[in-house]
């Protein structure tokens, strides 16, 4: 009887591992050194010094522990908090900062949302913006400055470019310097979209709450929790400008529900997509109720 290799164990063993590791390093190991396997976005850039001292003090605090950095493709983390990840913004996270709890928001889609000020502000008191915040002071971190011989190694053991005059203007720079400028590049490079905009010709010219006292008190409520950090407690301005100057030069009601829903590049985030309605409505009213109070 003629003997096969199904009837040699030890020979039909070294063949099917044999076979099975040919197999894992094409479909596994070959495409991991593959350009198609490390995607990245056109607009990606490598971090700059300041930006990866703020990196590296955004992992010495424990802030991945708090806030995640990646936004899910689900319609409720779209909606919130903008386009979803991509891989390919991620090349020069090393290691990545993807998180897995979210004590605090998703900071994926930070980068420009606010400005420089907001983010100095917010890290010195998180509780003046978001009085039940519980996250600490960083303060102490305006104190703190830079060391640039330590940022130029963690630059040369990432291959990350620089030029010895970037390095040595760190020395003028602390250590919240760094954190904000690192907040400000975090998915900087993706193109803003799934961000809900208000056309003017569905917006009414005045308001269908105007002289309304309920309307006025829902939109103080509404401005005391999401604008009161900006504008200043009585909106008298603070990081941005005063709301009572802006109600005393009489803008139209149309003007000013389109400049809340859907922001002010640079300088305001739009909140079509936090609000209804009729809830803008309610702080157009309440920031027209400021006029009377001169």
């Amino acid at each position: 009887m003629k003997k096969d290799i199904y009837s040699k164990p030890i020979l039909f063993a070294l063949v099917a591992a044999v076979t099975v590791l040919i197999g894992t390093f094409v479909t596994m190991f070959y495409p991991m050194f593959t350009k198609e396997m490390h995607p990245k976005l056109e607009n990606l850039k490598p971090f700059t010094a300041l930006q990866l001292a703020g990196r590296d003090i955004y992992q010495r605090e424990g802030c991945v522990n708090c806030h995640t950095q990646t936004v899910r493709p689900l319609k409720a983390d779209v909606l919130r908090y903008g386009d979803y990840s991509k891989a390919g913004e991620f090349a020069y996270d090393r290691p990545f900062l993807w998180g897995s709890k979210r004590t605090g928001p998703d900071l994926a889609r930070i980068g420009g949302k606010y400005p420089d000020e907001w983010h100095y502000q917010h890290f010195a008191n998180p509780q003046a913006f978001f009085p039940k915040s519980n996250m600490p002071k960083y303060d102490f971190l305006a104190n703190n400055k830079l060391n640039p011989a330590e940022i130029k190694k963690h630059m040369d053991a990432l291959g990350f470019p620089y030029t010895e005059d970037e390095i040595n203007k760190l020395a003028d720079k602390t250590e919240m310097d760094a954190l904000v400028a690192y907040m400000q590049v975090i998915g900087s490079a993706v193109e803003k979209k799934n961000v809900i905009v208000i056309s003017e010709d569905s917006v009414e010219e005045t308001s269908p709450l105007a002289n309304k006292p309920e309307a006025i008190a829902k939109g103080k409520l509404l401005y005391q929790r999401e604008c009161a950090a900006c504008h200043g407690k009585n909106a008298e301005g603070n990081i941005e400008s005063s709301l009572v100057d802006y109600s005393m030069a009489e803008p139209a009601d149309k003007d000013t529900f389109l400049a809340i829903a859907n922001g002010i590049e640079e300088a305001m985030p739009g909140f079509a997509n936090k609000f209804t309605r009729e809830e803008i409505w309610s702080l157009v009213e309440f920031i027209k109720s400021l006029k009377n109070k001169q």
